[in-house]
This record gives C-alpha cells, structure tokens and sequence, in this order.
C-alpha cells in the first residue's frame, strides 16, 4: 500500500469511529464555549503538525486532555495516561475507545514504551504530559527524561505546547505552541545519560517559554 493509500484508510479507520464521533459532537460545542486563543512562537509553530510528532504539554488538571485537543484539533491524539484510570471495565473501554495508551508512573515498561514508540513510527500523534502528575503549585515541574528517548528512537520531533491555566470558568483558553523540535540534531540519535538530561532539560526550558508567551504574549494569526 502506498502512501496516499495508507493515509486515507487511516482517515477512515474504523477503530477511531468512537474517538470522532465523540470528537465532533462534544468538540464544536468546546470550541464555542472555551473561545481559544492562539500564540505561535514562530511562523514555523503556525504550520500543521505531519506525520509522527510527540507533542508534550503542561498539566495542571483533569481536563487537560480536552484543552489539548482543542488547541491541535485537527488531529488525533494518542494520550500517555496513568493505568489507574484503566480501573473498570467501563472506564477501561471508554479510554481504549479514546485510543489512550496506559502507563505505570511507578514502573514505565518496556512494552509500553515500543507501543508509544510504534504509533509514532507510524505517522501518529502521541500526547503526554511529561511532568508526570498534575501539578498543583504554580510553578512547571522538571520533565521526565522518558520523553527524550521516545522522540530519539522513533526519530520523531517533539512540538511543545502550554495551556495557560484558566482562572474561573468564563476565561478565554489560551495556547502557546512552539516549534517542532529535532533533539537528533543536537547529539545524534544515541545521546549518552548526561546529554539526555541536558535535552530534557532543553525541553523544560523550551515549555517555560510557551509559559511567558501565553501569559504576556500577543495573538497571532
């Protein structure tokens, strides 16, 4: 199957029946309703995310997930999500149907990193928060370094994003979205541990930009 070919069967795949349906019916009303307002850091950040991108995103509560979807609406997103909300069959099926992947903060499994890994070789968008839990406090949290080798070894670019936390239920949702990022430019795709931390490290600094941009910054485009 060549590439046109495999990209419309993905268009129309039966397995994201679900996730659109859901999507488009509860989506338009949470763009009228949340009024999104968009901050690029670059005329590069305005352009269409192709292909396998690992999009990474501060995470300040429950809904994020949503916000995110709202803010790359136009594509699907396979969220990294906690295994704990897996627990029960219905929860377990809703969040399958939502084409999340599952994941062990306390042991992150080499299973799951080729699952995230496959979907992005593939040409999908994964989604993770890489401060690993809901942050409550004001300030971003050090990512995870998980993320990094993810993006390495599916030879995938990371696009950060940020989600200004809103206030009060009225406030307008606002976005900033950053370049895509190649970490395989800076040291290759085998970065030993000390080049890692200082990529994950370029990551947060990266997010703590989008921060400042979201919060001071004017809408473009």
């Amino acid at each position: 199957m060549d590439e046109r070919k495999r990209k419309k069967a993905k268009l129309f795949s039966f397995k994201y029946l679900f996730y659109d349906f859901v999507k488009v019916t509860g989506g338009i009303p949470g763009l009228i309703w949340f009024r999104p307002k968009f901050v690029y850091q670059s005329k590069s950040a305005k352009k269409k995310i192709r292909g396998g991108a690992l999009v990474i995103a501060n995470h300040v509560s429950k809904v994020d997930p949503v916000y995110v979807m709202i803010g790359i609406w136009y594509r699907r997103h396979h969220f990294v999500a906690t295994k704990e909300l897996f627990n029960g069959k219905f929860l377990n099926l809703l969040f399958k149907g939502f084409m999340c992947i599952p994941v062990d903060r306390e042991n992150f499994s080499f299973s799951t990193f080729k699952e995230i890994v496959r979907h992005l070789e593939g040409g999908d968008m994964v989604t993770m928060f890489p401060e690993g839990k809901i942050n409550t406090g004001d300030d971003l949290q050090a990512f995870k370094s998980g993320v990094v080798h993810m993006a390495l070894k599916a030879d995938a670019p990371v696009v950060p994003i940020y989600v200004k936390k809103r206030k009060n239920f009225l406030q307008r949702l606002v976005f900033a979205i950053g370049e895509p990022i190649d970490l395989s430019s800076y040291y290759g795709a085998r970065p030993n541990k000390q080049e890692i931390g200082e990529l994950t490290q370029m990551l947060f600094d990266a997010e703590k930009q989008l921060e400042e941009l979201a919060c001071n910054g004017k809408k473009r485009g």
